[in-house]
């Protein structure tokens, strides 16, 4: 199985300049907080006042819009998928996975709201399908099994993401590999509350009241 993470018909403009602008352009989509938008143009309670505080569609299904948590994940994983995919179409592999970093980072440290963000899931799972859809797939595989068995949903994003660079690694994507590595150091971090608490026993299971 071979991929080509966005290499097909990039034009692959080269210099410093683009690989700067391709991180930022990632990272400027990827800050825009749909979850907050979405939940206030639907007019619900201000959605970092209610259950974790995150930005995310976790979170937002604690308001028990399921159209509106399902509209943010998708929203969450696109951004993420359209940095990649403009920038790597322009600037070649290099730029797309510093477009991916750049999404990442932007959700998890959104500047429109003073660097407080998501855990970052989604948009994981959005640059991995703009970069090598088989391991999105690989992903979600992973979590939805974990999900099965230990009714964590934090477990298994946690499970899903370790999996993800040595799957990457694997098939030989050494670079991909590298960079989902350091996005899962990232995931891990932002999940740090939640270790503590599957540590702990206490953490909420999916389907709990």
């Amino acid at each position: 199985m071979r991929g080509k993470y966005v290499e097909t018909g990039a034009i692959a403009m080269s210099g410093d300049g683009f690989l700067v602008g391709a991180f930022l352009l990632g990272y400027l989509l990827g800050s825009i907080p749909f979850g907050v938008v979405l939940t206030k143009l639907a007019g619900t309670e201000d959605l970092r006042s209610i259950g974790s505080g995150n930005i995310g569609a976790t979170n937002v299904l604690r308001t028990g819009r399921k159209g509106l948590a399902a509209a943010t994940l998708i929203c969450d994983m696109l951004k993420g998928t359209v940095a990649v995919v403009i920038a790597g179409y322009y600037g070649g592999p290099n730029a797309a996975m510093l477009a991916a970093l750049g999404a990442f980072l932007g959700h998890l440290f959104p500047v429109w709201l003073k660097f407080k963000g998501g855990k970052g899931v989604a948009v994981y799972i959005g640059v991995l399908i703009g970069l090598f859809w088989p391991a999105a797939a690989v992903f979600c595989a992973m979590w939805l099994a974990t999900a099965v068995t230990s009714r964590y949903s934090s477990l298994s994003s946690l499970v899903a993401s370790f999996v993800t660079p040595i799957f990457l690694w694997w098939f030989g994507h050494l670079a991909l590999a590298s960079l989902f590595a350091v996005l899962t150091l990232l995931m891990f971090y932002m999940h740090r509350e939640n270790i503590r608490r599957l540590q702990a026993g206490t953490e909420g299971k999916i389907g709990a009241k």
